[in-house]
C-alpha cells in the first residue's frame, strides 16, 4: 500500500520520481539535476510547497546529490524541510551501462521498501483519506477547462495571470497549477471565490473561455 504524504517530495530526476511513485501517493517535484540552480521559477514552486505542506528532500548519496540538497537548504528555512537519506549501496542501475562516478546506487536504484523506510525515518507525515481531504472541495481538470485555464487559445496567459495573483511561478503548467490550487484550498490559504472571474459554466459562453463551440 502506498504512503499518502502531507509533505511534497523533492528528487533529482524523472527516474527517481518513477521509483518513488511506486511507494508514495502524493506530489513529487524534480529539481532536474543542477537545473534548479538556474531556475528561479522551480525554486519558487518549492518555496510555495514548503510553506503550505512542507518538503522532504531525497537526493542521491553522491556529491552532486548533496550539492542539490544544500542548495535547497540554503534557500528554504529549515522549519519547512525534512531530509531523507538513502543508504550507501554499491552497484549500478539496470538502465545504465556503467556505475556512477562514486559507484553508488542512486534513489532510482533503491528497493521500494528501502525508500519507504527512508521516508518514515525522516518523519514523513502519513495521512489517511479523511485527513488529506480536510473537507475542502477539490478542483479537477474539467474545472480548469471550464475556466479556460487549460485547452484553450488563451489558457497559458490566463494561467500566468492567476499564478501571479496567487504568488506562484508564472510558467506553471496546467497540471501543476491544479495541484497548487488544491493545496491552497485544503490549507485554507485560498477560497474558490478567487476563481470566480475565470468561471464559464454556461455552455453557450464557451467561446468566451477560449474554447470553440
Amino acid at each position: 500500500m502506498k504512503l499518502r504524504l502531507r509533505e511534497v517530495l523533492v528528487v533529482e530526476g524523472r527516474y527517481d520520481k518513477n521509483a518513488l511513485s511506486q511507494v508514495v501517493d502524493g506530489t513529487i517535484i524534480e529539481t532536474r539535476g543542477f537545473g534548479l540552480f538556474h531556475d528561479p521559477g522551480r525554486m519558487a514552486l518549492l518555496r510555495f510547497y514548503a510553506e503550505t505542506r512542507g518538503l522532504i528532500v531525497l537526493t542521491d548519496g553522491d556529491g552532486a546529490g548533496f550539492l542539490i540538497r544544500n542548495r535547497i537548504r540554503s534557500a528554504i528555512p529549515a522549519k519547512y524541510l525534512k531530509h531523507a537519506y538513502i543508504p550507501d549501496v554499491f552497484g549500478k542501475e539496470r538502465r545504465k551501462s556503467s556505475p556512477s562516478k562514486e559507484g553508488k546506487l542512486g534513489v532510482e536504484g533503491m528497493d521500494p521498501q528501502v525508500l519507504r523506510d527512508c521516508l518514515l525515518r525522516a518523519g514523513a507525515t502519513v495521512l489517511d483519506e479523511a485527513m488529506e481531504s480536510g473537507g475542502a472541495e477539490r478542483l479537477t481538470k474539467a474545472d480548469l477547462y471550464l475556466m479556460g485555464l487549460s485547452g484553450g487559445e488563451n489558457s497559458a496567459e490566463k494561467r500566468r495571470s492567476l499564478a501571479r495573483s496567487l504568488g506562484l511561478p508564472e510558467r506553471i503548467g496546467a497540471d501543476a497549477l491544479l495541484e497548487a490550487l488544491n493545496t491552497l484550498l485544503a490549507s485554507g490559504r485560498a477560497t474558490l471565490d478567487i476563481l470566480d472571474a475565470y468561471r464559464c459554466d454556461d455552455p453557450d459562453e464557451q467561446d468566451a473561455c477560449g474554447h470553440a463551440e
